[in-house]
Order: structure tokens, then C-alpha cells, then sequence
């Protein structure tokens, strides 16, 4: 017969050996965390939000509400543009007022721009010369007919008036503008200086 005292004894200590095993299951199945849990919940994350170094990512939501992403200028695009169509920085309105007649739509070739007259009225032309048309039109004139430039004051960076023709620098942007018409060219100074104003502010 087997002492009651002794099976009791056996018994405890299989309980006392059983119980850091289980603690160990406990730890080893608290370590198995499914990783597919872990993706759902960086995907669940708000976009926009913080990274680690605490700044928004580029482009998303500030908390503002405005983008993060820089902003272009559109001053900026809308000068290059007139300046790459010479017949953007002359339209056809201004060109008819200059001429004082109804002239054809502007054919621009390379960096220049001319408006004609129909044939079968009278003489009437507006020739817009920009970048280096523009410069070497200057030049020419510079050299041949310095004495007769007149400096414009209060347009672009600098502008100079002659019988005819208007020349104006903004920045390193010249544009040259002649006016051809059989009419009196001292009538041609005002409005070609006006005009002038007008494209020095689109460059």
C-alpha cells in the first residue's frame, strides 16, 4: 500500500515543474503577434501625418489645410510666355491703335512678330523684334543714328524713342518696335511710347 503522504508529496512537485513551462508558452505565443496586423495598422495611419522627425511628408495636408508642396509663380510663367510669343507682347488691338488702321493677324516668325496692312488699303506695318532681334535692332540704329535716340524715362530698365521706332530693355530682355505708315512719324511718338510702358510691364 502505497503512503498517502508520499503521492501527495509527487503531486506538488509536478505542479511546481509544470508551472514556469506554462509560463513560458504564455510568453512565446504573447511574441508571435501576426505581421499582417502590424501593416493594417501603419495603413490605417491618417495621411499627412508626421514622420519621425516630426515634419509632414512633402506634399500632403499641413494643418492649416494648404499644401506643403511649393507653390509656382504664376507672374513668373505668365512673363516667360510673353516674352517667348513676340505677338503676345504686341497684340492685335495694340498694334491697329499704333497704325491707326485695321492690320492683318500677326505672323510670328522666330522672335519676331509683324502685322501688315491689306493690301489694298494704305501702307500700314508694326514689327515686333524680341531678344536678340530685338538687340541687334538696337544696336543698328545705335550706330547709325545715335544723335537721333531720345532716352524715355520711367520705362523699363532703359528705352529710347526715334522717329518710328521704340527700343526698351527689361533686365537682359530688349524688344524693338516699328511702326512704318505713310503718315508723319512726330504723330508716332506718344502712342509708341505708351506702348512701350505697356510691354515693359508684361516682361
Amino acid at each position: 500500500m502505497v503512503n498517502t503522504r508520499t503521492r501527495n508529496r509527487g503531486r506538488a512537485r509536478t505542479a511546481l515543474l509544470g508551472a514556469p513551462v506554462a509560463a513560458l508558452l504564455v510568453l512565446a505565443l504573447a511574441g508571435c503577434q501576426d505581421p499582417a496586423s502590424d501593416a493594417g495598422d501603419k495603413a490605417s495611419a491618417p495621411a499627412g501625418s508626421a514622420t519621425a522627425g516630426g515634419e509632414a511628408a512633402p506634399g500632403t495636408a499641413q494643418p492649416d489645410g494648404q499644401s506643403s508642396a511649393p507653390a509656382s509663380s504664376s507672374a513668373t510663367s505668365s512673363a516667360g510666355s510673353a516674352a517667348d510669343d513676340p505677338c503676345a507682347l504686341v497684340n492685335q488691338t495694340e498694334a491697329d491703335q499704333l497704325a491707326g488702321m485695321s492690320l492683318d493677324p500677326g505672323r510670328a516668325i522666330g522672335d519676331t512678330c509683324t502685322y501688315t496692312a491689306p493690301p489694298s488699303g494704305p501702307t500700314g506695318q508694326v514689327e515686333v523684334f524680341v531678344g536678340e532681334s530685338g538687340k541687334n535692332y538696337y544696336d543698328a540704329e545705335h550706330q547709325i543714328h545715335g544723335d537721333r535716340l531720345k532716352p524715355l524715362k520711367d520705362v523699363g530698365d532703359e528705352a529710347y524713342l526715334e522717329d518710328g521706332s521704340v527700343f526698351l530693355r527689361v533686365g537682359e530682355q530688349w524688344v524693338s518696335i516699328r511702326l512704318v505708315r505713310t503718315e508723319d512719324s512726330k504723330q508716332e511718338d506718344q502712342p509708341l511710347t505708351e506702348l512701350a510702358r505697356t510691354v515693359a510691364s508684361r516682361l
